[in-house]
């Protein structure tokens, strides 16, 4: 059974957590994290990419940014922009969102049962993207950016929460995206009793979003044991960072796709091929500007020439299978593979994937030229129906995986608001 523990927080001193708390580090490029960071040096992006801290001159990857991260986050433990808990705690995390809530546990999971596979994964990890959260969790000796987890809702543990969160937050702030975020302590004896014991009967946890940090932490861990051959099993480095949500109050976004040509077919030889699979439908002219957002399963929106269409699989196509009933497989067996040639979406340049934070519109920006007799940077989108959390858990309890960019969560965990040290 699943061991997720307390722990001892380091966490921003009471009123900077506003200042501190941060996206994830992956969702910026440089130019971008520069930019967030000259505004707010505050911002805990400055330790997650301390490249932030030197010129272009100076790769993003070189030994002396992880130092520099390391250097900076001794610095503000220092000077008091973080406090330590002084009795290993869980605590309460609320996410609102255009006025959905969802409320995570916040402690550490077991690298055993993620190795054992109790903390269950749906998707590969590249290794050149686990290497350098490996070398800023080792070099800090600190996770910074929590595991996004999720379990099947449990009635102990809603009780819980819901008493807990009518005390005082211990924060309570909401960010320059609209999202509110609000934090309690839980340090009383029997509800950490209560917390622990209520997971060490819960058989499955998942990974929702992170799996590179997730690896990264437990490759960490195993580093961290190799260089203690005594280790008991007690020390920090053998849990990792995780934020615990049910999930009934989990919502995943549509995550869509744009293709850069049609494989040399003209846009009438392109329809006539999505026939043969897809009920076709052309789409009212209203739609401009809004798009087209499918209604259920193994129905597609698709943007082409100004014009939206919806495309319904025919029923040959879907499978009661738990990766390839998929909408994501669905389009990329029968339309992106055989039609537009995109072997593997992993490393084809030709296609491009939006989450579905950035709304349609998107879609059709990025399919249109930016002036007269220019040519658009993408020729064709496809706006998907979100993959539900259930489907989430059935590929993962089969010990399959799921296409590449097969759900977008918002939202996002914020950074610097816990930090595990090892």
């Amino acid at each position: 059974m699943a061991v997720i523990r307390p722990f001892r927080a380091y966490r921003p001193a009471k009123g900077l957590e506003e200042k501190i708390a941060a996206l994830p580090y992956d969702v910026y490029n440089r130019q971008e994290a520069c930019a967030v960071v000259s505004e707010n040096p505050d911002s805990f992006l400055a330790i997650d990419r301390a490249e932030t801290q030197f010129g272009p001159e100076v790769d993003t990857y070189a030994p002396e940014v992880y130092a520099k991260a390391r250097d900076m986050l001794r610095e503000q433990i220092t000077a008091g922009k973080f406090v330590q808990e002084q009795t290993p705690c869980y605590y309460l995390y609320e996410q609102t969102m255009n006025g959905r809530k969802q409320t995570g546990i916040v402690a550490c999971a077991s690298i055993d049962d993620y190795l054992e596979n109790r903390i269950k994964k749906h998707e590969n990890t590249r290794a050149d993207k686990e290497q350098d959260r490996i070398n800023h969790v080792d070099i800090c000796n600190m996770q910074t950016g929590p595991i996004f987890l999720a379990y099947r809702a449990n009635p102990v543990l809603q009780d819980l929460t819901a008493r807990i969160k009518k005390e005082q937050p211990l924060y309570d702030f909401v960010s320059d995206d609209g999202i509110g975020h609000r934090v309690w302590i839980v340090s009383a004896e029997a509800e950490v009793t209560l917390i622990r014991d209520t997971f060490a009967g819960i058989e499955d946890i998942y990974i929702a979003d992170g799996h590179h940090r997730c690896a990264s932490a437990v490759k960490v861990g195993l580093k961290r044991r190799a260089e203690h051959p005594d280790y008991d099993g007690s020390e920090e480095f053998n849990y990792f960072l995780s934020v615990l949500f049910p999930d009934e109050e989990l919502k995943i976004l549509d995550y869509n796709r744009v293709v850069k040509d049609l494989n040399g077919l003209t846009p009438a030889e392109f329809l006539d091929k999505l026939q043969e699979k897809f009920i076709v439908r052309k789409e009212d002219d209203s739609l401009k500007g809004k798009g087209y957002a499918p209604t259920h399963k193994g129905e597609f929106g698709m943007y082409l020439e100004g014009c939206w269409y919806c495309l319904q699989a025919k029923q040959e196509i879907l499978s009661d299978d738990a990766v390839a009933g998929l909408d994501v497989s669905i389009l990329q067996d029968h339309l992106l593979g055989p039609v537009l040639g995109i072997g593997d979406p992993k490393t084809d340049k030709r296609i491009d994937f939006v989450g579905g934070i950035r709304g349609l519109a998107e879609l059709e920006r990025r399919c249109t030229a930016d002036a007269p007799g220019q040519e658009p940077e993408m020729q064709v989108a496809f706006s998907m129906y979100p993959t539900s959390i259930g489907e989430l858990f059935a590929v993962a309890d089969a010990n399959r995986l799921m296409p590449p960019k097969s759900t977008w969560f918002e939202p996002k965990l914020r950074s610097g608001l816990f930090l595990h040290e090892l």
